[in-house]
């Protein structure tokens, strides 16, 4: 490791005024003393000369001894009170920088999360209940009480993780607060700005080690301002700041039940979320525990938030302040020593100033400070715990192996005490394990491109989408870039900015879901309309979902269906019709179906109304394959484009009105009036959402950054929907159009037992201007079919009205690629209704949030 002893920096200024003791209190001077004094002396020369560190720590003792007015050892903290079980493990809390021993906590068991969760239920009753201006003053209390301790809170944030304590005092702290103040607004509003929308009820809160305390406050937060009770695990190595919260609570006034933390390892934490009575989960941490707990609550009716791991890039172009954009990589790789899932990992260099570029960020890392975490003048501090060391060496062995090039160096760093050094990689290729993989610790990798297009396809090259910044003095140029960029926040010109005020989370594998902002606040949520499901599943039945056998010829013993009735005579002979089977409508065309197999429909009484292609794997692929290539075009498209082309296809819907009409009636035997009164519903839900096709774009977030922080609502990708039986025309229309108009493309199975409602649809679509791809209509059977959309990796959510087990079905298998899913486990929805038909919870399931940050400073900054 190459490694330098220059600094450049100054000791801290020695205060001016001294304070002054009565001359009868003051004590006699020993020569000796003034002796040794004139030996320590260092002249001023002598400093400006050397540059060197003076020591700045922080006192541990405010921290220490509230460990000692505990004794040491922490129980849980349920209704507001110390919780300590008899006969349970421990587990040792210790500080990574020095190793000491600083308390034991509990190991949770199972009476311990029924202990927890009830008290949470039992809150839930009345804390739901109160007026958003109370829950207000509650939270605006907790905000100030935080404040009261943020150095205690500091400090111990610090020991317990390793970080340094100017990023505990200056950023995590802070930002703690600001939530606090910035929710307990949304609880005041609540009732105004949120009033179609209940609570959801008991909420699993489960966070990282990385920022204990901050990503406890982003979903604790926005579940107390919405009227939602918590009962929160923290992470095993960082326990210590999540329990001094919870007492703080208890002083601030919280009710009791309100807020619980309860401790113990990853199996207690799933024990804990698959807890009947648990509503909600909000998890941060690794994209596989995330997995693990998707799959461990699907089909349950829970809902889940997934903020998980990241692989982002930094792209600096050769039009960047190089100066400045070194200072970002930094900030954004060196930050909490790498342990951040945003973390700019991946450093993507135009390669007219890459050497340059490389040759300036190892000129700055020989100025990097490691050591304690209590010492104000460091840059970095200790990695969490020694197995997460072990995974950042394991990483760099295998980077040398795949021939990459390892440089490490810093200005110093100690010699005991859980550290490792700020790690840069060069002579990497884009399928290096180092450059596809998170490592979550001090290690940049870096790569070159010639053009913007190849930076973007370079930086959308993962599987992860969680952040990105873009470094360049070309606003037209940064702002294209980010909008580009399929990350759920991107920052111009900086990194790793956070405000309560806009939402952080991932597209892909890095999750879905929000904390902060109001687009977070819709994870504590739900309809007020609609209950919580409780779905009764057969796990045989889920086991073999999506199995089918083809249609087979209908029994001849059956007349009724076999009749099919004739269109004229022809010389006193009457004329059977024409047998048609309806194809598959994919990428603007109609194609017939891979395996040559027939679907029948069949009215409720029997008769045979039609037949529509069989679909198959095979016709699943090739609809995806056709959305993809139609999505980045449908994609750009300006959205009065996409409107204009939704009420096109409302007015071809109408002139077809009495033929539409008809065949519903024919199809599920209802009266031709209630059929009439589907296609008007339907033709006034594509006015409906043509009209929010340009209106739900977004916002500018007044985040507290000099600058603007905009929100824009991008579309998903490639939405797979799977729709119900009832109304098969208004309920195919209910789904598919807000899809479209958010500028998403769709593979879209209509009803199983009533298809041609939607089959009827084709021509419509080709006289719309409707562009090939954008609407692919797959028929057949909607489980089977289901099944190959789910598993696909190339769908980006999948929407399922069908059955219990189907809906648990999909949510098991999104897991695969931690695909977003909207599903009804089984309960019927009534689509005639506004309230349940349509709206904003509609819209929320078609757009992703990005959150784009454009720092200012030319005229004001200073």
């Amino acid at each position: 490791m190459a490694t330098t002893t220059r600094t450049k920096t100054r000791t801290p200024k020695r205060s001016s005024v001294q304070n002054e003791e009565p001359a009868a209190k003051v004590a006699k001077i020993d020569p000796k003393d003034v002796e040794e004094n004139k030996k320590k002396a260092v002249s001023i020369s002598e400093i400006f000369e050397n540059l060197e560190y003076g020591p700045a720590p922080e006192s541990p003792a405010v921290a220490e001894a509230w460990l000692d007015d505990h004794n040491r050892h922490f129980g849980h903290f349920i209704n507001n009170q110390w919780v300590r079980p008899e006969g349970r493990k421990t587990y040792n809390s210790y500080n990574p920088a020095t190793g000491q021993l600083l308390c034991t906590t509990t190991q949770g068991e199972d009476e311990d999360v029924e202990l927890a969760v009830g008290a949470a239920k039992a809150a839930f009753e009345s804390w739901s209940k109160l007026p958003g201006h109370v829950r207000a003053r509650h939270m605006y209390s907790l905000a100030r009480h935080i404040q009261k301790h943020m150095r205690l809170i500091s400090v111990l944030e610090s020991m317990d993780n390793g970080k340094s304590i100017r990023e505990s005092r200056d950023c995590d702290i802070p930002l703690v607060v600001r939530h606090l103040y910035h929710h307990s607004g949304w609880a005041q509003l609540s009732e105004d700005e949120m009033k179609d929308w209940g609570p959801v009820g008991v909420v699993c809160a489960i966070v990282p080690w990385n920022f204990p305390l901050m990503l406890l406050s982003w979903k604790v937060c926005p579940a107390l301002a919405m009227g939602n009770t918590v009962v929160l695990k923290p992470a095993s190595y960082t326990r210590l700041t999540a329990l001094l919260f919870a007492e703080i609570c208890a002083e601030a006034g919280l009710p009791p039940g309100v807020f619980n933390v309860v401790t113990g390892n990853g199996a207690f934490g799933s024990k804990l979320a698959i807890h009947n009575d648990v509503d909600k989960i909000g998890f941060t941490g690794s994209t596989e525990v995330g997995q693990i707990l998707r799959r461990a609550v699907a089909g349950t009716g829970k809902k889940i938030s997934l903020e998980l791991g990241g692989k982002s890039p930094i792209i600096v172009f050769d039009s960047a302040d190089m100066d400045s954009a070194v200072e970002g990589v930094v900030d954004a790789i060196w930050f909490n020593q790498g342990q951040v899932c945003s973390a700019g990992s991946r450093l993507l260099v135009q390669d007219t100033v890459a050497d340059k570029m490389v040759a300036k960020i190892k000129e700055r890392m020989t100025h990097l400070r490691l050591g304690d975490s209590l010492d104000k003048s460091i840059d970095m501090g200790a990695i969490v715990d020694p197995s997460q060391r072990k995974t950042v060496e394991e990483y760099i062995q295998k980077a040398k192996e795949e021939g990459a090039e390892v440089y490490q160096c810093c200005a110093c760093i100690p010699s005991t005490g859980c550290y490792y050094p700020p790690t840069m990689i060069t002579n990497v290729q884009p399928v290096s394990t180092v450059v596809q993989e998170e490592i979550f610790g001090p290690v940049l990798t870096v790569l070159t491109f010639r053009t913007p297009k190849e930076a973007i396809s370079l930086a959308n090259n993962t599987k992860f989408g969680l952040g990105s910044s873009v470094w360049t003095e070309n606003m037209n140029l940064a702002m294209e870039v980010a909008i580009c960029l399929k990350a759920g926040a991107c920052w111009v010109n900086s990194h790793n900015l956070f405000d309560a005020a806009a939402g952080f989370g991932g597209y892909r594998e890095s999750g879905f879901g929000r904390d902060g902002g109001k687009e977070g606040l819709f994870e504590y949520v739900r309809p007020k309309w609609q209950k919580r499901a409780r779905p009764v599943v057969d796990e045989q039945k889920v086991n073999s979902f999506g199995a089918s056998v083809a249609s087979r010829p209908l029994n001849p013993l059956k007349a009724e269906q076999q009749t099919y009735p004739p269109v004229g005579n022809l010389e006193g002979t009457a004329l059977p019709s024409i047998d048609r089977t309806i194809k598959m409508y994919i990428g603007g065309a109609q194609k017939r179906p891979d395996a040559p197999y027939a679907h029948h429909v069949v009215s409720p009484s029997g008769k045979v109304i039609g037949q529509v292609g069989e679909g198959s794997r095979k016709d699943i692929r090739d609809a995806v394959e056709a959305a993809h290539k139609a999505a980045p075009g449908w994609g750009k498209r300006a959205a009065h484009n996409r409107a204009q082309i939704v009420y096109y296809i409302a007015e071809n819907l109408e002139l077809r009105r009495e033929e539409v009409a008809k065949r519903i009636s024919d199809m599920t035997e209802c009266s031709l009036e209630v059929a009439k009164n589907e296609v008007d519903t339907s033709i006034q839900r594509l006015f409906y959402y043509g009209a929010y096709a340009d209106k739900y774009g977004g916002s500018v977030q007044e985040t507290t950054l000099y600058g603007c922080t905009v929100r824009i609502h991008e579309p998903v990708g490639v939405v797979g929907i799977a729709c119900p039986d009832e109304c098969p025309l208004l309920g195919f229309v209910s789904l598919f159009a807000p899809a479209v108009i958010r500028g998403n493309t769709i593979i879209i199975m209509p009803s199983q037992k009533y298809p041609l409602s939607a089959t009827d649809l084709y021509q419509v679509f080709d006289t719309s201007d409707l562009p090939g791809g954008v609407v692919n209509i797959v028929t057949g059977d909607r489980d089977h079919l289901t099944k190959y959309l789910t598993e696909h990796q190339d769908v980006e959510s999948m929407w399922y009205f069908g059955s219990a087990e189907g809906s648990k079905f999909v949510e098991k298998t999104s897991a695969c690629n931690v695909k977003r899913t909207w599903v009804n486990y089984g309960e019927r929805r009534d689509w005639t209704s506004k309230e349940q038909g349509q709206g904003e919870e509609f819209l929320i399931q078609a757009t992703e949030c990005k959150n784009i940050w454009l720092p200012m400073g030319e005229v004001f900054a200073n």
